[in-house]
């Protein structure tokens, strides 16, 4: 049975060869000699292709080459001026925030050294994705600019955390929004003015401001409060409730690692937010980390876009680690927004 990131973990005995590092805040720069870490080996699943034409090798075979992909384009919408995808491609599994569990996150490190990071930026690129929802931790600093060396350009969304002046000095992104789970952990704690003299920094840098969360309220709230934002970021499961919050919503029960679990009641309430608001909005985790089996994708993605207004996107990570899941979801996002 084929596999995605998805059904990973439903299977056995999946050698890795790669050594990944977490991703690092830094200015844009040429990459240093190490950037691709010695005893990388093959992990012997397929590899994307990188957009320069080389080949991915399996078992010291060359690999099937990709299909030619300019005829298929994800499409386009209008935002700070510019002509973005719709589809998002998202930064977690670059750098092993699987969402899962320490194992599962490991792998997403090891496999995803700097040389794949840059071949899947670069194979987002040839099927029109040409947006990514930048996060500067760890080693990210790095593999964007290798991917800007090699030719590579991306607009980039940047989930803000610390300082945003050093972060847009930098890079010079078309957005930068307030981290969701930052953002929540202020709301918990009585602090969300904080969050709003944070983005009072980004306006001032003369940058596109957002606020992300994990909570339609707070959503609502800041739009309520009419403060001067530009957009809003929302996941669609709510995983940074309270344990009393959980515990409420299960019944008195709490789960082991209740930060990742997966309400399929939480979806419509933020949706219903993004379809409310006249600001645009970008959805994210609408897979629920991976959680969505393979026979539902279709509809997890139909679900986003049939609820979500066309001034909206989606953030979506990729892991191809088994199969193209640049190409399928290209494809997938085509299909929905282009029907025959």
């Amino acid at each position: 049975m084929a596999q995605t990131r998805r059904t990973f973990l439903q299977s056995a005995a999946m050698a890795i060869g790669a050594t990944g590092v977490p991703l690092a805040a830094g200015r844009q720069r040429p990459p240093a000699a190490s950037a691709a870490p010695d005893g990388q080996a093959g992990s012997g699943a397929p590899r994307p292709q990188a957009a320069q034409g080389a080949t991915a090798r399996q078992g010291g075979q060359p690999a099937k080459p990709l299909t030619p992909a300019s005829q298929i384009q994800v499409p386009k919408m209008s935002f700070g001026g510019q002509q973005i995808s719709r589809l998002i491609v998202g930064c977690n599994p670059f750098y092993g925030f699987s969402h899962f569990n320490n194992t599962y996150s490991q792998v997403m490190r090891e496999y995803y050294t700097a040389e794949r990071v840059c071949e899947v930026l670069h194979q987002c690129a040839r099927f029109g994705i040409n947006t990514y929802n930048y996060v500067e931790l760890g080693r990210a600093a790095e593999d964007l600019a290798r991917f800007q060396a090699e030719g590579g350009s991306m607009h980039l969304i940047v989930q803000g955390i610390g300082d945003p002046a050093p972060l847009h000095a930098a890079w010079k992104p078309l957005a930068i929004y307030h981290h969701g789970g930052r953002t929540d952990t202020a709301y918990m704690s009585g602090k969300i003015e904080t969050v709003r003299d944070w983005c009072k920094q980004v306006r001032d840098l003369g940058c596109l401001v957002g606020v992300g969360s994990h909570k339609p309220e707070v959503l609502a709230l800041v739009e309520d409060q009419g403060w001067d934002v530009d957009f809003y970021a929302g996941c669609v499961y709510n995983i940074t409730r309270t344990n009393d919050e959980w515990r409420k919503v299960l019944g008195g029960e709490l789960l082991e690692m209740p930060s990742e679990i997966y309400l399929q009641s939480d979806p419509p309430r933020m949706y219903r937010f993004m379809q409310q608001t006249k600001k645009p909005c970008f959805a994210y985790k609408i897979l629920a980390a991976g959680r969505v089996g393979e026979r539902a994708m279709d509809e997890a993605f139909r679900t986003a876009f049939a609820s979500i207004k066309p001034t909206d996107g989606i953030f979506v990570g990729m892991f191809p680690r088994v199969r193209d899941e640049v190409r399928e979801n290209a494809e997938r996002v085509c299909r929905i927004l282009k029907p025959a």
